[in-house]
């Protein structure tokens, strides 16, 4: 068997004993956070209470999903680069919080995902952002607004929204960059999962700014990923020589409290539906939900239907980090007193 066979045993060990696909069914009719506890970590619960439960257990449920995604990209002899930017993506994500409690001037530095050898950022020097990313990648990615840290300038909402742009920008492109790496049928899947899972961001990214901060479309345009896929043999056909933010683009000339406008979007499907006696407007957060729900479904059907292939080990981490944002959801709503079936129907899991 080679390296990827051996990834792939594993992942599907893990996902066999996961809480995705019929495992969804373990969670129902959880009634307490600490019952979910004990749920989850049989052999390792903790007898805490309320909000210091959820904290730790968040924690202990997202180290848990870093460990098992690097067990099996240690499988490989050489891991592929895609398969190492996926991990990154964890480090993007800290990176993200760091610079929100900075600009919150919290002291509590977030909690942090150990990566490993595949750490760059130097967390252990927060709030000092600049001594953070001396020498990494985000160091020029984020001059601008380092310099602004150095001045004694406070991070303002719409230096995190820059921020949060760049990064995405940023670790998306990389992703890209690794396609022409894979085979064929590896490099047709992963055109799929990418193009539609950027499309889909840019699109969440669109419905957010215009509902929550109220942006003009020019304003928003600006914070779009504005991708092209590369030339390949068999290019996925609904994106050829297509930018992925077109839909969005399109979004943003559509009004956020007509639905019948969005009759004919691509994305139609994933927008909240009319209820009666209720004056219909966009609701970004469902579209959220119903869009990480599609994303889903795809990485489990290309997860089984690719065995032994780098895509299937990038669906298994899709997979993992599905799963830990399912659990701290359901932790969190256990907290505000919802049954899971109700954090189920909040999520559109199914």
């Amino acid at each position: 068997m080679n390296d990827s066979g051996y990834a792939y045993a594993k992942a599907a060990w893990i996902i066999g004993k996961s809480f995705l696909g019929k495992g969804f069914a373990r969670l129902a009719g959880i009634h307490t956070i600490n019952e979910l506890d004990r749920l989850i970590f049989p052999d390792q619960y903790r007898e805490l209470l309320g909000r210091e439960l959820v904290a730790d257990m968040e924690t202990r449920i997202i180290n848990r999903s870093v460990r098992q995604i690097i067990s099996v990209i240690s499988s490989y002899t050489e891991p592929p680069k895609l398969l190492t930017r996926m991990i990154k993506s964890f480090e993007y994500s800290d990176l993200k919080e760091c610079f929100a409690h900075i600009a919150g001037k919290k002291e509590a530095i977030p909690v942090i995902s150990d990566i490993g050898r595949f750490k760059t950022v130097r967390f252990e020097n927060f709030p000092n952002a600049e001594a953070m990313l001396k020498k990494t990648e985000y160091e020029s990615l984020l001059s601008e607004e380092l310099k602004s840290l150095k001045s004694g300038k406070a991070l303002t909402p719409a230096n995190l929204t820059s921020i949060e742009t760049k990064l995405d920008y940023r670790f998306y492109q990389g992703l890209i960059e690794c396609l022409s790496q894979l085979s064929g049928e590896d490099q047709e899947i992963m055109q799929k999962l990418l193009a539609d899972e950027i499309s889909l961001r840019n699109c969440i990214w669109a419905l957010r700014l215009r509902t929550y901060y109220q942006k003009t479309e020019l304003e928003t345009a600006k914070y779009l990923m504005d991708f092209k896929l590369p030339e390949a043999n068999k290019v996925y056909s609904i994106y050829q020589k297509k930018s992925l933010a077109a839909e969005a683009l399109k979004s943003l000339e559509l009004p956020l409290d007509e639905i019948k406008s969005w009759r004919g979007w691509r994305w139609e499907k994933f927008l909240n539906p009319e209820e009666t006696g209720i004056h219909w407007s966009v609701n970004p957060r469902y579209f959220q939900n119903a869009a990480a729900r599609y994303m889903y479904h795809l990485a489990y059907h290309n997860f089984h239907a690719s065995p032994m292939s780098v895509s299937a080990i990038f669906c298994f981490i899709k997979l993992k980090q599905f799963e830990e944002d399912l659990l701290t959801s359901v932790a969190e709503g256990l907290a505000l007193r919802m049954d899971s079936s109700v954090v189920f129907k909040l999520l559109e899991v199914s």
